[in-house]
């Protein structure tokens, strides 16, 4: 960060000037692409043809801006075994109260432990074991019941510690590509999402003060029951090597924008804890 310009800037770059028709994105110029940079939120050593070659590294963030929400990183505190990053990912990963008393925990509540996502050149979301970046990861999944006149609506929390904000950040620039290659991804057998768009802002553009990079995507669930598609959201947010996630499928009856607040909610009490776990103390 500190205004160093790395191959991760480039593809977040890219990435908004090839999505500037959707966004009304400024400031994009004609340039090149990050060279080799991977298309699936799979790291390298999942997928080697697809690997940057010489990825830079890790840089120093300056200390943060008058006004801003982002402490200093503390290098110090970054994980650097397996067992370390799993008891961050405890004091950062959140439970059913960070949303409120209409969510609860869906069965079954934790994620696969060691599994990564991976998503197809048919744009199929698969299952793979972890990739050489990733120290650790979490996702747990709630829901809001059907009852009130709206069906169950579901909402999961990913939390990935990784070994540095290098390798964060480039997690963040591959979700973005995904939603280029694949506007269209199905999740499993008679669950698909459609008409992906997505948008990213790094720190200190378009107001955002409270984290490193963020991303975030939208379009529609379609689920196994079949009925109207419903609204689907990603909020994804970084700082230093951590990354925190909510998708969150909407059901019908259910307001939108109630479902977007959750989703902020969420993944701000996740990425605030994170700060809080990884930051320098203020002086």
């Amino acid at each position: 960060m500190g205004g160093t310009v790395t191959r991760r800037h480039v593809a977040l770059r890219a990435y908004a000037c090839a999505a500037a028709g959707l966004f009304f994105m400024t400031g994009c110029t004609t340039g090149k692409t990050a060279d080799g940079a991977a298309t699936s939120r799979a790291p390298a050593a999942a997928s080697q043809s697809s690997a940057p070659q010489s990825p830079p590294p890790p840089s120093s963030a300056a200390p943060p801006a008058p006004g801003s929400l982002v402490p200093e990183l503390d290098e110090s505190k970054q994980p650097k075994t397996a067992a370390e990053a799993r008891e961050l990912l405890a004091r950062i990963v959140i439970t059913e109260d960070a949303f409120g008393p209409d969510v609860v925990r869906r069965t079954p509540f934790e994620g696969r432990p060691g599994r990564w996502p991976v998503l197809d050149e048919g744009c199929v979301w698969q299952t793979t074991g972890l990739p050489a970046d990733v120290l650790a990861t979490s996702t747990r999944h709630f829901e809001i019941p059907a009852g009130n006149g709206h069906g169950r609506v579901q909402i999961n929390a990913t939390v990935t510690v990784h070994h540095d904000r290098t390798e964060s950040g480039w997690e963040t620039a591959r979700a973005m590509e995904e939603v280029l290659r694949c506007p269209d991804q199905t999740l499993r057998e008679g669950e698909n999402l459609k008409g992906l768009l997505g948008t990213a802002i790094h720190q200190g553009e378009q107001m955002n003060n409270w984290s490193e990079d963020a991303f975030s995507e939208f379009g529609t669930y379609v689920g196994p029951q079949g009925g109207e598609p419903q609204r689907y959201y990603w909020y994804q947010a970084q700082f230093g090597p951590v990354t925190v996630a909510i998708a969150a499928m909407n059901a019908e009856g259910f307001k939108d924008e109630t479902l977007s607040n959750l989703v902020v909610q969420g993944n701000s009490r996740m990425i605030a804890q994170a700060k809080q776990a990884l930051g320098k103390a203020a002086r």
